[in-house]
């Protein structure tokens, strides 16, 4: 997810989540990059730097990328593998989390500036648009469920991500002013856990939900990533890393796997509502664990996939049909060497190279009408832009 997938000023991020994302959302397109640092690349004596990506940043979104493909491509062989289950909870607990959480750090210089503004409606709003409905179209032809409606306000699947992206993203503001904003948030997060009345509208359970990982993502500073990254953490991280997994493995079948999801109140799920307090501040709690040792093992230096990293948002919402296409048309049944292990690698292996090619250039410069379309004729000009073209003239 999102994308995932799918920033402002000279820090614009996903998402992914900018436009960005998921899984930190990108923007692809030079004029609304997701997270730039000053470079000192010039093309004349008179000119201002090039501002350059951080590798590091877009490392960790193709890396979460992977993760959320492989999770959705797991989801079925939970059923009938162990092993499977408990990295499918193990993924699902930070792979959302670090996203959000680089969208909230690529978030801080967000402001009502007129430009921001359009960009979130180009990058974000436009995008839920098109992808809500033509994910309402697959559903009811590949499911062969003509019922199905299209409705903006019940956002389906993986467009839920970019309706979250939009409400933060706009609230910015009021959590540079709170005296106690990560406090605050998680006070909404536990709230939401155990008010069933809330509804689906907007997806707002989830928006609520993982608010905290976003306002922790806007109160971070790069001093907070380099600790993350220091080699202590990484060795921490393996010890850590081997007993969730051995925990996962215990609790797989003792365990809600819809607690991840953080779509549903604590009642909703079956609990009693002081349920929905515990769970969240507990999860919230490996979460964040977890996601520091996952931003512990994320390459610093340019990687062979690190100009993916841009196009996080266009590969989570477009493997989004395959894998929902392969529950529709029954792969995992049709094909039982599937739920065999060889098959298990296969098929993480197989999402894996998908979300890669999904997130390549080529790709995002096809899709780019729906995922960052200018819409320039949507809009008024503003008045700096104006008085600088009379300069130019």
């Amino acid at each position: 997810m999102t994308n995932s997938l799918r920033p402002h000023g000279h820090q614009r991020a996903p998402l992914p989540p900018t436009q960005s994302s998921a899984p930190g959302v990108p923007s692809p397109r030079p004029s609304t990059a997701p997270h730039k640092q000053a470079g000192t690349a010039t093309a004349g004596p008179d000119a201002k730097p090039v501002k350059q990506r951080d590798a590091f940043f877009d490392n960790a979104k193709y890396l979460a990328i992977v993760f959320v493909a492989m999770g959705h491509a797991w989801e079925p062989l939970t059923d009938h593998s162990r092993a499977a289950e408990a990295l499918y909870m193990v993924v699902y607990t930070f792979h959302m989390p670090a996203f959000i959480l680089i969208s909230g750090y690529f978030s801080r210089s967000f402001d009502m500036r007129p430009d921001r503004l359009r960009r979130l409606v180009t990058g974000i709003a436009v995008p839920y648009v098109l992808f809500e409905v033509a994910y309402s179209l697959f559903k009811k032809w590949a499911d062969d469920d003509p019922s199905h409606p299209i409705s903006l306000l019940d956002p389906w699947y993986l467009t839920w991500f970019l309706v979250a992206l939009f409400v933060w993203r706009m609230t910015v503001p009021l959590w540079k002013v709170v005296r106690w904003p990560v406090p605050l948030a998680l006070a909404i997060a536990v709230l939401a856990s155990v008010s069933p009345d809330i509804g689906d509208d907007l997806d707002l359970q989830r928006v609520l939900q993982f608010l905290p990982f976003f306002v922790v993502g806007l109160c971070m500073k790069p001093e907070h990533f380099q600790l993350m990254r220091r080699r202590e953490v990484r060795i921490l991280s393996l010890p850590v890393l081997a007993v969730t997994l051995a925990f996962a493995y215990w609790a797989g079948p003792r365990m809600n796997s819809a607690w991840f999801y953080h779509r549903d109140s604590a009642q909703e799920l079956g609990a009693p509502w002081w349920a929905g307090v515990v769970m969240t501040l507990a999860m919230f709690g490996c979460s964040m664990v977890l996601t520091s040792c996952f931003f512990a093992w994320v390459p610093r230096c340019k990687m062979w996939f690190t100009v993916l990293g841009a196009g996080t948002l266009y590969g989570y919402l477009l493997h989004g049909f395959l894998a929902k296409g392969s529950r529709f048309w029954g792969w995992y049944d049709h094909y039982a060497w599937l739920n065999q292990p060889l098959g298990e690698i296969f098929v993480s292996v197989f999402a894996a190279a998908v979300i890669t090619a999904l997130c390549t250039p080529p790709v995002q410069r096809m899709f780019r009408f729906a995922m960052e379309p200018r819409m320039e004729w949507a809009f008024k000009r503003d008045a700096t832009e104006l008085a600088r073209e009379r300069a130019k003239s």
